[in-house]
């Protein structure tokens, strides 16, 4: 196995039609970086060899053009495609479904390119400074595997973190032992601010509270490729039990790394993190990330102008 360390990043979810209105291009750094620059400035300054985008075939020449030739000056990238066709036989495309299968079918695009230790990150998140240097450290010093059983990691934020002053928010909530392992994650959705700290808005109404201080994902995976075998026998299952009539089903690659704790097949170190992650949720989130990050770089923690922006 190479002990080369991947960045990979899930961008197949950007818009098909690139300019003005798609979050994930919206310039936010003061020389019209966009959130990946910073992600993979981090990466690279913490240790990552290189590059993985996954993406989709219709955006590949724009994406190029905005972003992967840019990047490609200064490190290796390579492409993998996640298509909502690539499925495996006998199955096919439902009618009327009109997106890919979720991040866990992102990670089985990759398979034929990664083959060492690599980093999940997703395109429009901002994880902040100093935290892969916490994953790549322990991507280099830990054993792939030990007790037959696989040695991932995860960083995990504060709730208090990751929230939006604009809206509801979704987040893996982390269940972790003492030793400082994660036991469990659950996606939780619509989670706002409130006068008590923070609570997941039910369907009927109701507010579950939770902590502020709750260990959340924010889907940044410290993986090796064990995973991918992995992957592909349970894709099939869950395409067996998916349902035609349910289009938005999704495969998610935390509800996979939790089922293989389940089963014993892995462990997660979860790498806790006072970090302060940025991210663009609702448009009116857009002006609090640009002034973020201008004062980032006024106060010399990223220079101004990343990869040949001027």
């Amino acid at each position: 196995m190479s002990e080369k360390i991947s960045l990979v990043v899930m961008a197949a979810g950007i818009g098909s039609r690139f300019g003005k209105g798609i979050k994930q291009l919206t310039p936010m750094g003061p020389k019209g970086e966009i959130i990946m620059d910073y992600s993979i400035y981090d990466a690279l300054k913490a240790g990552v060899d290189r590059v993985v985008f996954i993406i989709r075939h219709d955006l590949e020449n724009d994406f190029k053009e905005i972003i992967g030739n840019r990047i490609a000056k200064y490190c290796p990238v390579a492409y993998a495609f996640q298509e909502k066709e690539d499925l495996p036989a006998p199955f096919t495309v439902p009618e009327g479904r009109t997106k890919p299968w979720g991040t866990g079918q992102a990670i089985l695009s990759c398979k034929e390119i990664v083959d060492g230790p690599f980093i999940v990150i997703n395109a429009d998140d901002y994880y902040g400074k100093g935290v892969f240097e916490n994953l790549v450290n322990f991507l280099k010093q830990t054993p792939a595997k030990s007790n037959g059983r696989f040695n991932f990691c995860m960083s995990g934020y504060k709730l208090k973190n990751t929230l939006s002053d604009n809206g509801g928010v979704s987040r893996g909530v982390c269940k972790v032992s003492k030793d400082g392992y994660l036991e469990s994650i659950t996606e939780t959705h619509h989670i706002e601010k409130t006068a008590a700290g923070a609570g997941s808005v039910q369907d009927d109404g109701s507010v579950l509270p939770l902590p502020l201080d709750a260990s959340v994902s924010m889907n940044m995976w410290g993986l090796t490729p064990d995973v991918f075998p992995v992957l592909e026998k349970k894709f099939v299952s869950f395409l067996q039990k998916t349902p035609a009539d349910n289009l938005k089903a999704e495969f998610l690659l935390p509800t996979i790394l939790d089922e293989m704790l389940k089963e014993n097949k892995a462990t997660i170190r979860v790498l806790p993190t006072d970090a302060a992650w940025f991210g663009v949720t609702y448009a009116a989130d857009t002006p609090v990330v640009q002034e973020q990050f201008k004062k980032l770089c006024d106060e010399g923690v990223y220079p101004a102008g990343l990869f040949g922006k001027a």
